[in-house]
């Protein structure tokens, strides 16, 4: 699944996103979702989301 739709995000998930300054390599990090901060259903570019570990960035994809 990709992370466009936050419906599709849960907390507590497992996701790959891309950080800010990751954003022109598309390099990922692992992480377990603490918080959602888009508020809109969808956005194009992920949904931002906030890590168990304090960081923040978009969603490139969510683990099964």
């Amino acid at each position: 699944m990709n992370g466009r739709n936050r419906s599709d995000i849960r907390i507590g998930s497992t996701v790959l996103i891309v950080l800010k300054e990751d954003q022109r390599s598309g390099k990922t990090t692992r992480g377990v979702v603490a918080a959602i901060l888009t508020n809109s259903a969808s956005h194009p570019h992920g949904i931002k989301v906030r890590l168990t570990d304090g960081t923040v960035g978009r969603v490139a994809s969510i683990e099964e």
